[in-house]
């Protein structure tokens, strides 16, 4: 293969891609730069003196590479290291992005926390508001509130659908692939099977507490396990504040709604 083709410039016109295709192509740009890091990871320690921690042979091996890739993933997940956006903009002349929200998910919590309902970040609604019609059908299919599902949303990921967390949560409402996997989701990063099998979670929810939003909601931040044993919300920081802060999105979108007369 020759390696004098030319390279086109960062600059060209930018490609409009849809949703979907916009989210694996970010996803696929993240993958190949693990995948690289992986690679520069086995080459730094091919370099050093052999370790004994997994010992010695082929099993050996196999444990450092497995090793050395799960450290690329999480590494490249919680941080950029620029090559994914690189690649990016080369294949559409845009930005990808932030390939991660977890650096910016925080900022968002504090602001909605901070502030009354009417003034939570319009960047925020408008992100969730794109994705409108997929929200519409999940929730009157499975008779959930729209405007709890686009709490939850909001909540989550921001409306981001190339969304993930330290914890390995994937998409618009941040499903782990277990959770995926129970719902039926094929593809976790098709926002339309992503939304579905979190509504479909949150329904099993509301389900399995006589309809208690409330305790919905924290379960689907702790898990129904720990709901149970505190009967009602657990005495967790964190599950308090993401309880509080999808309470307060949702007073938004309920807003909204009514405003739209919907």
């Amino acid at each position: 293969m020759s390696t004098n083709a030319p390279i086109a410039p960062l600059s060209q016109p930018s490609r409009q891609l849809d949703e979907v295709s916009s989210t694996r192509l970010r996803k696929a740009a993240r993958d190949f730069e693990a995948l690289f890091v992986g690679y520069m990871l086995k080459s730094m320690r091919d370099a050093m003196p052999q370790s004994k921690l997994f010992g010695d042979g082929f099993g050996a091996d196999m444990m450092s590479s497995m090793m050395d890739a799960e450290l690329a993933r999480t590494m490249t997940q919680s941080r950029s290291f620029g090559l994914a956006e690189m690649l990016y903009r080369q294949l559409t002349g845009e930005r990808a992005g932030a390939p991660a929200p977890v650096a910016r998910r925080a900022p968002v919590s504090v602001r909605a926390l901070a502030s009354p309902p009417s003034q939570a970040p319009p960047s925020v609604r408008q992100r969730v508001n794109a994705y409108d019609t997929i929200i519409r059908e999940a929730a009157d299919t499975l008779g959930v509130k729209r405007s709890l599902v686009k709490a939850v949303i909001a909540s989550e990921s921001a409306g981001d659908a190339a969304a993930c967390s330290a914890k390995d949560a994937k998409g618009l409402m941040q499903l782990l692939d277990s959770t995926a996997s129970a719902m039926g989701v094929g593809d976790i990063w098709d926002p339309r099977e992503n939304i579905f099998g979190g509504v479909r979670y949150l329904r099993t929810m509301l389900d399995r507490f006589g309809g208690d939003t409330t305790r919905a909601v924290a379960s689907y931040n702790a898990g129904p396990g720990a709901v149970e044993r505190h009967d009602g919300i657990p005495p967790y920081r964190e599950t308090r504040e993401y309880v509080e802060r999808v309470m307060r999105y949702l007073s938004v979108f309920e807003e909204e709604e009514s405003n739209d007369g919907r």
